[in-house]
């Protein structure tokens, strides 16, 4: 069993897993590989009507995930193409582009539009790879939905890049939670490496919330105490989840959305729960 060191503990960490990034036109990077998390970086895209933006890939990999708006595309394998409309991310289902190393994406807003951007290093991969493969365009229909949970931990999970994605590292979805319900239940975690059962991974979320002036409960929490917060998050904000159980809350009269991405040394959705909790599976 081999476990990945955890970042220091104390009031530095506690401090940076909770981010509320500005709200402003352009692309704002908010979350950078190798500084606030190993693997994962994040940024937020948000354009007028016919501005764009280009999303260029060497030594890494990138998800960008349409929140709201139409996009039209180009570059290579995508030219041409658009990704939505969607109207917000409680009334439709995603649309994504995985782009893979060594890639130029450009996208320019039909209409207004917003887009997170996920990243993350893959640079000995590609030092390994003989072929270059191509952009993928997620459509709505490609997105999993999946009920999980029961009577007061009920949630819908959306796999947007996972399975059905070659990506190397990335794994990406949107998890949607009802007023008075908890996700991520029981408490869940994969920090460390355990055969057949659990994969070392980092994990952030962002979040929105429907009413936009809702709001919602984030804990994380290791089984030895040295990380133990409780965030109220609301719409816009970004937890970092470097490790640790990791469980949500929204608040009555709110229902609660959260992007995910997940990356670490190997690819694969494996975790386990807290044993202290997981006999409510079992109810």
């Amino acid at each position: 069993m081999e476990r990945r060191p955890p970042p220091a503990g104390g009031d530095d960490l506690v401090s940076t897993l909770h981010l509320r990034p500005p709200q402003r036109p352009g692309f704002t990077p908010v979350v950078t590989a190798g500084k606030d998390l190993r693997f994962l970086s994040l940024g937020l895209l948000r354009l007028d009507a016919g501005k764009s933006y280009r999303l260029v890939t060497e030594a890494e990999e990138a998800v960008l995930v349409l929140l709201t708006g139409t996009l039209a595309l180009g570059g290579p394998y995508v030219s041409g193409r658009q990704i939505g409309p969607r109207r917000s991310v409680f009334q439709d289902r995603a649309s994504a582009v995985y782009v893979p190393p060594r890639r130029i994406l450009q996208v320019e807003a039909v209409g207004s539009a917003e887009a997170v951007v996920l990243r993350t290093p893959v640079k000995e991969e590609v030092a390994a790879e003989r072929e270059e493969p191509p952009t993928v365009v997620v459509t709505p229909e490609a997105v999993r939905v999946e009920q999980r949970g029961a009577p007061g931990y009920r949630r819908q999970v959306h796999d947007v890049v996972t399975d059905g994605v070659a990506a190397r590292r990335l794994l990406v979805g949107e998890t949607f939670t009802d007023p008075g319900e908890w996700s991520s239940y029981p408490p869940h975690k994969h920090d460390e490496r355990v055969p057949g059962r659990e994969l070392p991974l980092e994990e952030l979320y962002y979040f929105k919330v429907d009413p936009p002036h809702g709001f919602g409960v984030q804990v994380v929490y290791s089984a030895e105490r040295n990380l133990d917060v409780a965030y109220r998050v609301q719409d816009g904000d970004v937890v970092l989840i470097p490790f640790g159980y990791h469980p949500s809350a929204a608040a009555p009269g709110y229902r609660l959305y959260y992007l995910w991405a997940l990356a670490g040394e190997e690819r694969g959705l494996a975790y386990r729960d807290d044993p202290l909790h997981a006999w409510v599976r079992a109810r």
